[in-house]
């Protein structure tokens, strides 16, 4: 802020001497502070404001010194050389530090030469946020550790924490001669009516881990250790960080949240009117709304998104806009208004000390704070609040709004038959039958009061995304099978009533993506993420996912870590299903989303795992382990359920040794080291499981060792790699290592597909090799998109021997080294769409048809259309002519074989 001339510094002083009482008796206490902000300005006055010593007239000085920093923060307010954010601020350090004062007297009385450690004051509200008003209570909670508080010896642990505890409250907020220091207020500690004043560390963190309310999550949003023993309170903080964020939305607390904010507007009615009297904190429009519409999305997002949890208002709504999840110009718009209505409330608080936060009712007294504020009088300073505040309550409406709840279904048979039929259940026999049930607490899920109150809650829209669906009955069958798997139905059931849409998105999943409907009858949670809007975003590159997860991954100790990358996959390849359930994206975008994601979760794991090997065995110099992706990982290209095709190798000189604890020789080593990345993303876990991995493409198949050095796999591949190998190889990526490494296996590999080879003997093994795998993995029926005449495994095999034969083209992803033998005369034109539409056929049937079978009527026309045809009909017919195109390439270019060939050994 800038320093306000020498008017704006007596302007400031003269209105607070004419409309302040309580600053006034200030000035005329502390004339050398005045003179000293009339000649230098604020900081500078605040500059010679120290902190008092702590001793025997601490209840005194401590209230001196408050008077001091109250007057000039005044005038700094008043001034203008403070904003808002910087008042709030230095005020809240001048309470922390009020904290630590009180808190050490008090102690030093009890136990004379002891450090005060063990007892720690955690800060909620806007004490905790840095936001604490001009004349506020703060609202901490005390909490001690009694293997670490200092006590007399034959002293009982909490009762000398709570004579501790008293007399820091006392030294604050007793009312002397000299006023007081801070109103202490700890009623927001669990269960005030019967618990002491400060609370054993461990029974407060047991407390909040299992038995806390709504209100008490969304208070701790604005928490911090702030005074006292701070380790102590950050561990506490640290240890409950679970229930504050929760990655797994519990929105009924989200409604009982809102029922608070209803509350408080109808018990603080006389305020609500805007006008004389209307209480900027608690009315309609003010404070207390732009605080709960920023503390609602924070809860909303921010157990997934770490970046959304500043405990400052304004920054979290600046955050909240930054992150996508508000629109920018109503955090711009809120944040103005947040500023002007907490300046206003500092005027009336500063006129007596006097906690208030509504305008006062009679006319003199409002022009009084008018003018402190700077306005001719009081209609001037209502005009000018009026438009803030119909603002903030149009913008909080529309919040309110979001969680309005529909009318319930009817009870009676008739009436709710009716109404199903309405919806699309004809006949509405089953939807009966399955409503009835769940209102009788059939499942399990829906034996509990709360149940069965969030069951009628959703049941209206329920029951019009279920009969919207193509195959209603369907539909609503495998939903009753999802509800008979959880263990409680309140919280999704809440989820799905507070977001409706997210309840056509699960009907769509149930009726269309089997693959997709037992991932979320395992984890009924993955649908929360679709909360988020960017969910329907085009998929992240490898490098976005991993800076993506980092901060929520920081930290986390190994099997932690292996769970929540597991979460993290999951619910993004569910968001990438859903996609395609949607017809969002084109599958052919989704299966290259579904490589990165797989190639981030091994970057990840490969990273953790390589660091906990290295804490047991340590380094091997000069070397380390490479990752090669092949298949459809190489070329980018997954489907929903692809397992990964890995190869490991090695870097440097297999006769050297780690320089660990536990020294392994580099052969070992790296095998221990493959099999733990191995396990990493493949063994399940309480999270699940990731990928299947198939290392059998390795140098010697299932008979070599797991892992070879470089040099090891270049030899076998210019001297003993058959020739199917080879083509293995032209889907070769390195996903895994540093740089160079990587680098030096992309030369080598290019230097073998280089290699000069004999045409007929290539398309010879080529066809040899094609006819054992289609003798050992016959097709499972037409629309088996990979076997069979024409289908993929015929293109790759045409592709790969093109490539190989000509030394062009060796690019791992399928559709481009098409389109680059294409532009070369090497590939028929037709075969790259060909390509395209069975590329795009596999991702979808692999969604919808998982085990093989054709798709269900239901999802055939989603087929259809992701596959760019207008129909079914007209898909198959475009699928056998893709076919066909594909198999006239593989036929010429197969050499044609006598048949004893083909049936002999």
């Amino acid at each position: 802020m800038t320093v306000p001339d020498a008017s704006a510094r007596q302007s400031a002083l003269d209105r607070l001497t004419a409309h302040a009482p309580f600053l006034a008796r200030l000035v005329d206490i502390n004339p050398d502070d005045i003179q000293r902000f009339l000649a230098e300005g604020t900081d500078a006055a605040l500059a010679s404001v120290t902190p008092p010593q702590v001793d025997d007239d601490i209840m005194r000085t401590l209230r001196q010194w408050r008077g001091r920093m109250a007057l000039l923060l005044a005038l700094g307010d008043l001034s203008g050389e403070h904003d808002v954010a910087t008042t709030t601020r230095l005020l809240t350090a001048f309470a922390d530090e009020a904290c630590d004062a009180a808190l050490a007297a008090a102690f030093a009385e009890r136990v004379p030469g002891e450090e005060p450690r063990g007892l720690a004051v955690i800060a909620l509200g806007k004490l905790g946020s840095h936001e604490l008003n001009y004349s506020s209570d703060i609202d901490p909670i005390l909490i001690f550790d009694p293997d670490t508080m200092p006590r007399r010896q034959r002293d009982d642990p909490d009762e000398a924490a709570v004579r501790i505890a008293r007399r820091m409250v006392e030294i604050l907020s007793a009312r002397t001669g000299d006023g007081h220091v801070l109103r202490v207020d700890l009623r927001l500690r669990p269960h005030p009516e019967v618990t002491p004043i400060v609370l054993p560390v461990n029974a407060a963190i047991s407390y909040y881990e299992s038995e806390a309310l709504a209100w008490e999550q969304a208070a701790f949003i604005r928490s911090r250790a702030s005074a006292g023993d701070r380790a102590l309170g950050e561990r506490f903080l640290s240890a409950i960080q679970p229930f504050i964020w929760r990655r797994s939305l519990d929105f009924r607390q989200l409604k009982e949240i809102g029922a608070m904010s209803d509350r408080i507007r109808d018990h603080f009615a006389q305020g609500q009117a805007f006008g004389p009297g209307y209480d900027l904190k608690r009315g309609r429009g003010g404070i207390r709304e732009i605080e709960f519409f920023a503390q609602v999305h924070q809860l909303i997002y921010g157990g997934r998104d770490p970046s959304l949890r500043p405990p400052a208002t304004v920054d979290a709504l600046a955050a909240l806009a930054e992150a996508g999840r508000i629109e920018a110009e109503i955090a711009k718009r809120l944040s103005g208004h947040y500023a002007t209505l907490r300046r206003v409330e500092h005027r009336l608080q500063m006129i007596e000390d006097q906690q208030t936060h509504s305008l006062p009712v009679q006319p003199a007294a409002l022009d009084c704070v008018a003018r402190l504020d700077g306005h001719a009088d009081g209609a001037a300073l209502l005009a000018m609040l009026e438009p803030v505040v119909t603002d903030v309550g149009a913008c909080y409406d529309r919040l309110v709004a979001e969680r309005a709840v529909t009318a319930g279904l009817p009870k009676g048979e008739g009436e709710l038959a009716a109404q199903l039929m309405g919806a699309g259940f004809d006949p509405p026999d089953a939807a009966l039958r399955t409503i009835a049930e769940w209102r009788g607490g059939k499942q399990r899920a829906l034996r509990s009061p709360a149940a069965l109150d969030a069951l009628e809650t959703v049941l209206p829209e329920l029951v019009k995304a279920l009969g919207a669906a193509p195959d209603p009955d369907g539909a609503l069958l495998r939903f009753d099978k999802l509800v008979a798997g959880l263990p409680s139905a309140v919280n999704f059931f809440h989820l799905l009533a507070a977001q409706p849409a997210l309840a056509k998105v699960a009907t769509r999943v149930l009726s269309l993506a089997p693959t997709l409907a037992d991932a979320l009858a395992t984890r009924v949670e993955l649908i929360e993420g679709l909360i988020d809007s960017r969910a329907f975003d085009a998929p992240a590159d490898t490098e976005a996912l991993r800076a993506e997860w980092a901060p929520g991954l920081a930290g986390l100790d190994y099997e932690r870590l292996l769970d929540r990358v597991r979460d993290r996959v999951g619910e993004r390849r569910f968001a990438y299903g859903v996609q395609l359930i949607a017809g969002a994206t084109d599958p052919l975008i989704i299966a290259r989303g579904y490589a990165d994601l797989a190639e981030a979760a091994l970057g990840v794991l490969g990273d953790a795992t390589v660091a906990e090997f290295v804490a047991a065995h340590g380094r091997i110099a000069d070397s380390e382990l490479i990752v090669l992706a092949l298949g459809r990982l190489g070329g980018r290209a997954l489907t929903h359920a692809s397992d990964l095709d890995l190869i490991y190798l090695f870097t440097g000189d297999h006769l050297a040794e780690s320089d660990g604890p536990r020294p392994l020789g580099a052969t070992t080593y790296y095998n221990r080291l493959a099999q733990r990345v191995t396990a990493a993303m493949s063994v399940p876990t309480a999270a699940g499981k990731l990928y299947d991995v198939d290392t059998r493409l390795r140098p010697s198949g299932e008979q070599g060792p797991l892992v070879v050095t470089l040099d090891s796999f270049e030899r076998y591949q210019r001297e003993e790699a058959w020739t199917w190998e080879h083509m293995a190889l032209l889907r070769a990526r390195p996903v895994y290592g540093s740089a160079g490494p990587r680098a030096d296996v992309g030369r080598i590999i290019a230097e073998l597909l280089s290699m000069p080879r004999d045409p007929a003997k290539l398309a010879q093994d080529a066809a040899e090799m094609r006819d054992r795998i289609a003798a050992h993995k016959p097709p499972k029926g037409t629309l088996d998109i990979k076997g069979g005449p024409g289908g993929l495994v015929d293109l790759e095999f045409a592709m790969q021997v093109t490539q190989l034969a000509s030394g062009q083209c060796h690019d791992p992803n399928i559709a481009a080294a098409l389109a680059c033998l294409k532009a070369a005369g090497l590939a028929p034109a037709e075969v790259c769409d060909a390509h395209g539409l069975l590329a795009r056929m596999l991702v979808m049937l692999r969604l919808t048809a998982p085990e093989g079978e054709p798709a269900t009527a239901a999802a055939r026309q989603l087929v259809a259309s992701a596959c760019g045809e207008p129909g079914w009909p007209q898909l198959l017919a475009a699928h056998d002519a893709a076919r066909q195109e594909v198999a006239s390439w593989w036929a010429s270019i197969r050499p044609q074989m006598p048949v004893q060939q083909e049936t002999g050994s």
